[in-house]
Order: structure tokens, then C-alpha cells, then sequence
């Protein structure tokens, strides 16, 4: 029988924010490797990023209510934290008092993600900027840059949909 990670191509992950990071910790705790790509490193950053770290709150620490019995954003916490979410157990071990909210301290929270991602042996980091389409060998790919995607990648995702 072989190993399904040494025989699977990797998936690639583009964009280590929350969406990233957890699409990258759940593929491959499902035994199939992963590389996640991350344009910001040393000297290369973004307007409203301040550190290199994976998961990096930029515009607010609070995951909004963590009440799942009254609340859908709660519920959804909740059905994370069954299906074993590195985003989630960063942030109940960096959760700072906030009233119902789950809101965590920003540089431990994205600390603990960077680690956990960084110590998974299915899970390669690559820093750099992805600034086109994805190549052709690239078998599977998860595009998961949000808002604040690199204007190279940006315009040629635009181009390819005029």
C-alpha cells in the first residue's frame, strides 16, 4: 500500500490569511500535502499588514459572538472547533475578555497559527508572490487571498475573466 501524502501531488494554497490557513491545516491533516504561498516577508508587506505572520487580524481582533446557541457566527465556532480548526483553537489560546465575542490577542493568535502551520509535516510555507495565474502543472489550487490580494494577481485574475 502506498502513502497517499508521498503519492499525492500537493495542493496549492494561495494566500496565508484565516481562509488559507485553515483550507491549508484541513487538506493536510487529511494526509495530502500542501503548499501554502504567502507574498508577505521580509520587506515585503502589505498597507495593512504589520507583521509576516500567517492569519494576521488586520482590522479588528473579535471573531464576533461566540454564543452558538443563539447566534450563527457562534454556531459556526462551535462546528470549527468539532472539525478540530487550527483557527479556532488559536483563538481560544490567545482569547482576550470581550463579553460574549471571541476576540483574541492579534500577535499571539497569528503566532500560534504560523506555528502549528509551520510544524505540520504535510504543510510547506513558500514566500512568495504569486502575481499570475496559477501554473499549468498546478493540479489543484486554492485561491484564498481576500481583500487585500497582490495587484499583480489582482488584475490577472481580472484579465482572464474580460
Amino acid at each position: 500500500m502506498t502513502d497517499v501524502a508521498s503519492s499525492t501531488r500537493p495542493v496549492h494554497i494561495i494566500g496565508g490569511g484565516l481562509a488559507g490557513s485553515e483550507a491549508a491545516w484541513q487538506i493536510a491533516s487529511a494526509g495530502v500535502p500542501v503548499r501554502l504561498h504567502e507574498m508577505r516577508r521580509d520587506g515585503v508587506t502589505t498597507d495593512a499588514h504589520q507583521t509576516d505572520g500567517l492569519a494576521e487580524l488586520v482590522c479588528s481582533n473579535s471573531f464576533r459572538s461566540d454564543d452558538w446557541q443563539f447566534n450563527a457566527v457562534g454556531l459556526l465556532h462551535a462546528e470549527m472547533r468539532t472539525l478540530d480548526s487550527v483557527i479556532m483553537s488559536a483563538a481560544d489560546a490567545n482569547q482576550v475578555p470581550a463579553g460574549g465575542a471571541l476576540a483574541v490577542d492579534r500577535e499571539g493568535f497569528s503566532q500560534a497559527v504560523t506555528e502549528r502551520l509551520e510544524a505540520h509535516p504535510l504543510i510547506t510555507i513558500v514566500r512568495e508572490e504569486i502575481a499570475g495565474l496559477p501554473p499549468e502543472d498546478w493540479d489543484n489550487v486554492v485561491v484564498a487571498t481576500g481583500p487585500l490580494t497582490s495587484p499583480a494577481l489582482a488584475q490577472a485574475i481580472l484579465d482572464a475573466c474580460l
